[in-house]
């Protein structure tokens, strides 16, 4: 998980990392029948960013890497998901980076990009783009530099400008800077697919100048957000929708916006 130079086991948690990490974790459930040890959180994780960065089903988890089983790796993953651990990890990463003033608010990116779902399920439909088969999207807005600021999850078929405002929304509140915390971006850099006068007029009554492209006419931005997409898309779990379940696949989502905001604290920090 720490990336400067590509890692050979990049599912290993480091040090410095695992010190970021471990205060956010809830405190475990008392065990009620006495059994096996419980597998440590440390170990877990591992197991957990090990399905995420190779792709493989929980149940092929290896049990000679000493990371418990797939079934205890999911339950970790889930119980962190609800406990909202992900999004306090990025929170926590993009305070560092705004502290370090490379947080650059001047102009954000939104994209989405499409999957496929191996199964229907919440947050799927049929995709435009593959034949209608079932697929979800997911949404993007970014820095300048491709610093993921929210992710998002919906179905594959729904309108990428339906997701504009949800998406800003879930961007956090980071301080780490003198004066107020800042989450509103000054701009948002947008393709065709978000031209829409609705829109617009709802961007800049929040204080946001909508840079838009018009039908036909590229933004000329895209490459910096589909990089980060093609990032998060490097985790082999989240090329294709496995899940049916749709915290899961979120879970993962979230996930792996940690490792790739780590990068660019590790480079600009």
């Amino acid at each position: 998980m720490v990336v400067g130079k590509r890692q050979s086991r990049p599912w290993i948690v480091s040090d410095e990392l695992w010190s970021l990490i471990e205060p956010l974790l809830p405190e475990p459930a008392p065990k009620l029948v006495e059994g096996r040890p419980r597998v440590p959180d440390r170990q877990a994780l591992c197991g957990i960013l090990f399905v995420l960065h190779t792709g493989i089903q929980w149940e092929y988890l290896p049990q000679e890497l000493g990371f418990g089983s797939g079934m205890t790796c999911w339950r970790r993953l889930a119980a962190w998901n609800d406990a909202g651990v992900w999004d306090e990890l990025h929170l926590v990463l993009l305070k560092k980076l705004r502290a370090a003033q490379k947080l650059d608010w001047s102009r954000t990116v939104i994209d989405p990009s499409h999957v496929r779902a191996a199964r229907p399920g919440p947050k799927s439909g049929p995709s435009p783009v593959d034949r209608a088969r079932p697929g979800s999207k997911h949404h993007i807005v970014t820095d300048v530099r491709g610093i993921s600021l929210a992710v998002s999850l919906t179905g594959g078929n729904r309108n990428e400008v339906t997701q504009l405002l949800p998406l800003l929304d879930k961007i956090p509140t980071v301080a780490g800077a003198v004066g107020r915390p800042r989450r509103r971006p000054d701009a948002l850099l947008a393709d065709r697919a978000y031209d829409h006068d609705k829109y617009r007029r709802l961007l800049w009554s929040r204080g946001i100048r909508p840079v838009i492209a018009e039908r036909g006419v590229e933004h000329g931005s895209g490459w910096v957000v589909a990089r980060t997409i093609a990032w998060l898309h490097g985790f082999r779990r989240l090329r294709i929708r496995w899940e049916r379940h749709d915290d899961i696949h979120e879970a993962f989502l979230g996930l792996a916006t940690c490792p790739i905001t780590h990068r660019h604290v590790q480079r600009l920090c």
